[in-house]
């Protein structure tokens, strides 16, 4: 199991693949996790959180997750 207490590259790595796993997301190969940066690591913890959390998504929740996850990457 990944202590995600600890904020690094890694756990971002593994949080934003699971997430894309998660959502089934039709653009994963753009949504690289190595675009993500720790600093950025408690949003992309929340983010992961829901998803975790969560069996089935709708249209719009995907949407949302996705764009959220947009406005986190490469900042």
């Amino acid at each position: 199991m990944v202590n995600l207490e600890e904020p690094t590259q890694q756990n971002v790595e593994f949080m934003i693949e699971t997430i894309k796993t998660k959502l089934r997301m039709a653009t994963a190969a753009a949504m690289q996790a190595s675009h993500f940066n720790v600093d950025q690591y408690e949003d992309i913890r929340d983010l992961y959180e829901v998803v975790a959390s969560k069996e089935k998504f709708s249209i719009s929740e995907v949407e949302a997750l996705v764009s959220e996850l947009g406005k986190l990457r490469g900042k």
